[in-house]
């Protein structure tokens, strides 16, 4: 809500962005470290407009503070937390610990860090970068209203079948051959929101939230391929995308939304030929062009009827 101030309305906000944070924790029973690296931004909602309008700084939480503050969250963490968990402490702090401060944003991303196995063992120490990105989104209020929305960033996809796409308008501007046959590739950003209005409502389950982004992730890529035997049929991008979006509200309860975004990445059949030879490569689906643009982009969410967004 902005205010009214010399005939305007104005709204503030301030915070400290891509604050980069590593953990490491150390097991003293066997050995094994477990590591995370975020990027954190945090955005406060605070009664400090005479900083604006009067030069009166007495009301700022300093950006340089919570940078800090990220620092020392993360080490009071003595045992492995999620990433949401961890906005969550940081969001608790900065609306309770500051009166004037309303409501506290805290935005997480982490990088894909993956344990190393070498000769088929896991390595107690050793980690190795991957691709796709976890997110996660904290609004908290001083009432206590919570919202938790995590996602997922540059899940990359690929099928070399069982894909096609007909019976799209045609008009005097459209070459594209219709097929029932063709590669398909995205790289998926999904976001989903929990139900969860409040810190007591969070379920008290340790690292609950790296299960589910785990968990979603699979079920995205499980239904986007099919079963390992057979594969399933996409007769379009929209198409996969809406029956992504279903299979994950239809197997996680706690997920009361969900949006996709899925840009249609080709790969183009490639045939080549000249005056002289009129076959130099013909295109039998297996000879493609990769492209990165420009692409296709298809985006929809889905939401249970009654869930609060």
């Amino acid at each position: 809500m902005g205010e009214i101030i010399d005939g305007y309305k104005f709204e503030q906000r301030h915070g400290k962005s891509r604050v980069r944070v590593a953990r490491v924790w150390r097991s003293q029973e066997d050995g094994v470290h477990l590591f995370a690296e975020w990027s954190v931004d945090v955005s406060l909602l605070s009664d400090c407009v005479s900083a604006y309008v009067d030069a009166d700084n007495s009301g700022i939480v300093a950006t340089d503070t919570m940078k800090n503050t990220v620092y020392v969250k993360a080490k009071e963490c003595s045992e492995q937390v999620s990433m949401e968990e961890f906005a969550i402490v940081l969001a608790k702090h900065f609306t309770s610990f500051y009166q004037q401060v309303t409501t506290a944003i805290v935005k997480i991303v982490e990088k894909p860090w993956e344990r190393c196995y070498i000769n088929g063992q896991p390595h107690k120490h050793g980690f190795k970068l991957g691709s796709e990105k976890h997110t996660t989104e904290v609004v908290l209020t001083k009432s206590g209203a919570l919202r938790v929305t995590s996602g997922i960033e540059g899940l990359s996809l690929l099928k070399t079948t069982q894909s096609g796409f007909e019976g799209f308008v045609r008009d005097k501007n459209t070459i594209l051959p219709e097929t029932r046959e063709r590669m398909l590739a995205t790289e998926v950003s999904a976001s989903w929101r929990y139900p969860f209005e409040s810190l007591a409502s969070i379920p008290v389950k340790r690292l609950y939230f790296t299960k589910m982004y785990l968990d979603v992730k699979n079920v995205l890529a499980e239904t986007f391929f099919g079963p390992p035997n057979k594969g399933v049929y996409s007769p379009s991008v929209q198409a996969t995308l809406y029956q992504m979006g279903k299979a994950v509200l239809g197997r996680f309860p706690d997920v009361s939304f969900i949006q996709l975004k899925m840009p249609n990445i080709h790969f183009l059949p490639v045939n080549l030929s000249s005056k002289d030879n009129p076959v130099i490569v013909k295109f039998e689906d297996d000879v493609y062009l990769p492209t990165d643009e420009p692409h296709g982009t298809i985006e929809a969410s889905l939401s249970r009827t009654m869930s609060k967004l």
